[in-house]
């Protein structure tokens, strides 16, 4: 299938259309431009590269992109200037799943299904493949086709969502926290960073590629707080309740690894309670935008009920 057709295909959804339809043309999209951006193995360095591929292609559950993309339809911007904001907020996280599962962090063998990258390669190409991943998705996102003010303001948001304000700085807090307690207030503030940073920057990263207006800009940054903290909280709930096989990913390794979470600090239904209320935050912040049913608005609506309501 050629980009076009693909552009094509995404494009011909209509907002009535379900949400499964929507997902799975924007996630076709989406999975042809990684193939295509990313070095191909056999390039040198071939190991490095079929590293990156591995980390990257054919896994995941597309969750960034497909909030960079509703966020996108939100600000009416092309899918051809949505395409590399997607796939630089993807490298920049599968560069962090990397490093996380690396012995010297969380020390995880399975991550989407499959060996992770430093058992199926070695601990020195994992570490390069994140590296190697971070500074791709700077340069797909200096070659993005949007205005150079705008590219300033993109690469500015991705940069602070990665480092010590966001995720870096959120993940050098939870290694901090291990085997000690932690309140409410800290864990929120740790996992604001670690985890809503990055999904925060996929809806304001997308919205910037079209027009929004500063109110419009103010709601959706409230709707992406939101969902971004109720990911986790709902992550943290699956690691307890789902198994490996379900996740893709090894299952209860916070509560041998003696982490702090939100299941361990609140409980299991006030968790649950927590991650509903921060749904329906989502959804007020979005009714200041326009009705449940407006074609603007009703993919961002769908995919935080798709966040909170998920099984894996």
């Amino acid at each position: 299938m050629s980009v076009a057709s693909l552009s094509a295909r995404a494009a011909s959804v209509p907002p009535a259309a379900p949400l499964t339809d929507w997902i799975a043309a924007h996630q076709a999209r989406f999975e042809r431009f990684v193939h295509g951006c990313l070095p191909a193995e056999e390039r040198e360095p071939p190991r490095l590269h079929a590293a990156m591929r591995y980390a990257v292609l054919n896994g995941g559950k597309r969750v960034r992109p497909a909030l960079v993309y509703a966020a996108g339809e939100f600000s009416s911007a092309t899918d051809a200037a949505l395409d590399p904001i997607a796939a630089a907020i993807e490298f920049v996280h599968a560069y962090s799943l990397v490093h996380d599962d690396m012995p010297c962090m969380d020390d995880d063998v399975l991550r989407r299904g499959k060996p992770t990258v430093h058992v199926a390669f070695d601990e020195a190409t994992a570490m390069l493949t994140g590296d190697a991943l971070q500074a791709e998705a700077f340069m797909v996102l200096a070659n993005a086709p949007v205005a150079a003010d705008t590219c300033v303001t993109l690469i500015r948001e991705l940069a602070q969502a990665a480092g010590t304000q966001g995720m870096c700085g959120g993940q050098a807090i939870d290694l901090a926290a291990v085997g000690r307690p932690m309140n409410a207030a800290e864990l929120e503030t740790m996992h604001r960073m670690k985890t809503g940073a990055l999904l925060r920057a996929s809806v304001t990263m997308g919205a910037a590629a079209g027009r929004v207006t500063a109110i419009e800009r103010v709601a959706l940054e409230r709707y992406a707080d939101a969902i971004g903290l109720a990911f986790q909280i709902v992550d943290d709930l699956l690691d307890t309740v789902a198994t490996s096989a379900e996740l893709g990913k090894t299952a209860g390794k916070d509560l041998r690894q003696s982490k702090p979470t939100y299941v361990s600090v609140l409980g299991i239904e006030a968790a649950r309670r927590w991650a509903e209320r921060l749904r329906h935050e989502a959804h007020d912040a979005l009714s200041t935008l326009g009705t449940e049913a407006h074609p603007r608005t009703v993919r961002l609506r769908q995919l935080a009920d798709l966040i909170v309501q998920r099984r894996s």
